[in-house]
């Protein structure tokens, strides 16, 4: 049986209900990211809050505001009413989430939140809704049918909350200008920590795990070298440490393949010049950004003063944990 079909009408209702939140999009959503942007530069914090699905959500973009620089919550609506509203202060903004607007628990804590003097923003699909009026500022995410056969199962309507909820925090970011040092911080662990915290310093090869030879040297001598470094690059550099050009396992194939004297010819008349390299005071994230673009296994690393100082490898990258 192919659920393919099934699969792709799915994907494309969620898309088009993505498009839809976009649509809707208007000046409204200028002053919510106003009113939050106030109290973040007040050194306050933004409440998210929501119940079920729209709460799921509400947490996930409460992580992400936090994770990219906007410092922000996530307080469940009954336990709010139960102390939690203890960590709510002056100033702090509430955002709730109900695609309905009618969430019995979510409107329960609007007048004790907004006795403590916290401004009320809202994502909801009905603006007129009670959580639509009780709101400074109600962003519309209304959608036409939920990718559920029955239209029951919050299934669209999560999808399209969630990536208006990343719409927020991607402006906040650009607005704070944050950066991704200020990421690696914030998030020093995992895979994507390590890529934005350790340096090609960190992760390159040196000594007698890089071939560097001399431009005069024959291509057979350079494959030798490549194997004592148990490397697929030959650096190619002079007296000075000067950066000239490159030679791999691919161009040795590729010659080959062409000319039976090819490991009888001068390494610098079929190098590669100009080479793709990285300053070894640059972050790992960079690595990675080169390796997947230009779909190289290695690259030359010079230093502050633009000499060979190392190389980095693919193969030594998994051992570090950042691919």
């Amino acid at each position: 049986m192919d659920y393919l079909p099934q699969a792709r009408q799915v994907l494309d209702i969620e898309s088009k209900g993505i498009q839809s939140i976009a649509d809707q999009l208007d000046e409204r959503f200028n002053q919510f990211i106003s009113i939050c942007l106030k109290a973040l530069k007040n050194k306050n914090k933004l409440v998210l809050s929501g119940i079920g699905k729209s709460g799921q959500i509400a947490q996930k973009m409460a992580s992400t505001l936090s994770s990219t620089g906007s410092r922000a919550v996530f307080i469940h609506p009954v336990e709010a009413m139960h102390g939690d509203l203890g960590m709510m202060y002056d100033d702090d903004v509430f955002i709730g989430l109900s695609y309905s607007g009618e969430t019995d628990e979510l409107l329960k804590v609007i007048p004790a939140v907004k006795r403590l003097g916290l401004e009320v923003l809202s994502l909801t699909g009905n603006v007129d809704s009670s959580l639509g009026k009780s709101s400074s500022i109600s962003l519309p995410c209304k959608i036409d049918s939920e990718a559920c056969p029955f239209n029951l199962a919050p299934t669209t309507t999560t999808t399209a909350m969630l990536a208006l909820g990343d719409a927020i925090a991607m402006v906040l970011m650009d607005i704070h200008e944050f950066k991704i040092n200020d990421y690696g911080k914030l998030h020093p662990s995992g895979a994507i920590g390590r890529a934005i915290t350790l340096t090609v310093d960190d992760l390159m090869r040196t000594g007698d795990r890089v071939a560097v030879i001399e431009p005069d040297t024959l291509v057979q001598e350079a494959v030798l070298a490549m194997c004592k470094s148990k490397g697929g690059m030959s650096i190619i550099s002079n007296q000075d440490k000067d950066l000239l050009g490159i030679f791999t396992t691919g161009d040795l194939k590729r010659g080959i393949a062409k000319d039976l004297d090819f490991l009888k010819r001068k390494v610098s008349e079929i190098m590669v010049k100009s080479p793709i390299k990285l300053n070894k005071s640059q972050m790992a994230v960079d690595i990675l950004d080169i390796l997947r673009e230009k779909n190289i296994n290695a690259i030359p690393v010079v230093d502050q003063d633009d000499k060979v100082c190392g190389v980095i490898d693919i193969q030594d990258l998994p051992k570090f944990k950042v691919m």
